[in-house]
């Protein structure tokens, strides 16, 4: 599917939420860089949102099929920059949750991160980004000069890609300043802009992240969720199907609280076991074996069920995750335009056991969130969204019962963890995009 590059937006047209964002974004960069006398309206203004996987965990890193939507959490990058000669080459940034601080940094193209220790090694995902846009620079010789503020409401650690969010509203900022310096340039589209920023995660944020959640960010489609082919990165816009109208069913996110790390601890350990798998399997079936998306059940049963099995019980159940997840997300996507909601919701019960149990990346906040929901009047399926070990969940409920199911889960989970939880409902929404401040 051929996507078209997004077209700026007026701030008038976007949502309460993302207004607040803009205003705090450039007080604090007003605040931060009070000598900068020039207009308001030369203000570059970007924002790319988070997003929820409504199916389709953790087989992005394999080749397979995801089903993501943007949501409206977001994050806005606003500032000026240029193009300059590398011994002008300064970038300063600063953030609405650390204010006060300003991160300096001398962009070109031996960038080196911050250690992980460091308290200021968020700012690799923005550093990241400068180094990957750095290669399309006509002359070696040239990088950026940024001063630039960051505001956005996406929890972090819950799941739903803050760090991407960051990126891609990173990534946009930068292709305002090259075309405008630059206009030969060829950028590419949304596809090149998802694998820069995911290059950027892997390389300067330690992360071995998939392709997904920069994609969806950066090609988010309003109204609708995409499928996401991780292999060849082909996007398909799915909408919910069916007669129901406006009372169609809402997906309802829930934030355990419980946050996350992919950068470090077990998701690259789950990598690792997935490439283990595709190894094994490719020995046994051939060349036609090059990740695990090229796996049948019907293959892996086979192997499994032999007089001696070539996988161990721990990487069989691995691959075994994957392989399922696949069809469940391509029966998904089936579903939805079915307006088959029974179904849909009865492969993210699945789903989130397949992930409890195959690949063990739940944990007991999470299966308590879920099990809630699963068993409230209304509500057609739920599971874990994200990488896991903590975050969020995403339901699918009748929207007559978002309220009562809302009421009763904060109470319940409340009441047998001790913990908070924050609980909202979503729909799909927009993708990256720059915003002009003027015409607000």
């Amino acid at each position: 599917m051929k996507l078209n590059k997004s077209a700026p937006s007026t701030l008038a047209h976007e949502s309460a939420d993302i207004k607040a964002l803009v205003s705090d974004a450039k007080d604090l960069y007003m605040r931060t860089f009070p000598n900068d006398s020039e207009e308001e309206k030369e203000l570059i203004c970007c924002v790319a949102p988070g997003r929820v996987n409504l199916i389709g965990e953790h087989v992005d890193y394999t080749g397979g099929f995801v089903f993501p939507m943007a949501i409206a959490y977001s994050t806005v990058c606003i500032g000026r920059g240029s193009i300059v000669t590398k011994a002008k080459a300064e970038c300063r940034v600063v953030s609405c949750n650390k204010e006060g601080n300003v991160i300096r940094f001398v962009s070109g193209r031996n960038m080196i991160p911050l250690p992980p220790g460091n308290s200021d090694s968020w700012t690799n995902y923005v550093a990241g980004v400068v180094d990957q846009y750095q290669q399309l620079l006509p002359d070696e010789n040239l990088s950026f000069s940024l001063d630039i503020a960051i505001s956005g409401n996406v929890p972090l650690g819950s799941g739903l890609s803050s760090s991407a969010s960051l990126e891609v509203a990173v990534a946009t900022f930068l292709e305002r300043l090259i075309r405008m310096q630059y206009p030969n340039v060829n950028l590419g589209g949304m596809k090149e802009k998802a694998l820069r920023c995911q290059k950027a995660e892997n390389v300067f944020c330690g992360s071995p992240c998939g392709i997904m959640d920069q994609y969806v960010s950066a090609a988010g489609r309003k109204g609708s969720a995409v499928l996401i082919d991780c292999r060849n990165l082909d996007l398909e816009s799915v909408e919910m199907g069916g007669d129901d109208g406006d009372d169609k069913p809402v997906f309802v996110i829930c934030n355990s609280n419980v946050k996350h790390s992919i950068g470090g601890g077990e998701y690259p350990v789950r990598v690792r076991q997935c490439a283990e798998a595709t190894k094994i399997l490719r020995e046994i079936y051939g060349d036609g074996v090059n990740q695990l998306r090229d796996v049948s059940i019907d293959m892996l049963y086979a192997i499994r069920n032999g007089e001696e099995s070539a996988l161990d019980n721990l990487i069989y159940r691995r691959a075994r995750h994957v392989v399922t997840e696949n069809v469940r997300t391509l029966q998904a996507k089936d579903a939805l335009i079915m307006g088959q909601w029974k179904k849909f919701g009865q492969l993210m019960n699945e789903s989130h056991e397949s992930m409890k149990t195959d690949y063990e990346v739940s944990c007991d906040e999470i299966d308590i969130l879920v099990e809630l929901a699963q068993n409230f009047d209304g509500v057609y399926g739920s599971r874990l969204t994200g990488g896991g070990f903590g975050g969020c969940t995403v339901t699918l409920v009748d929207k007559s019962r978002v309220h009562d199911l809302c009421e009763y889960m904060k109470f319940e989970y409340k009441k047998r963890t001790g913990k908070d939880c924050v609980i909202f409902e979503t729909s799909p929404g927009a993708g990256a995009r720059e915003l002009f401040l003027m015409e607000s």
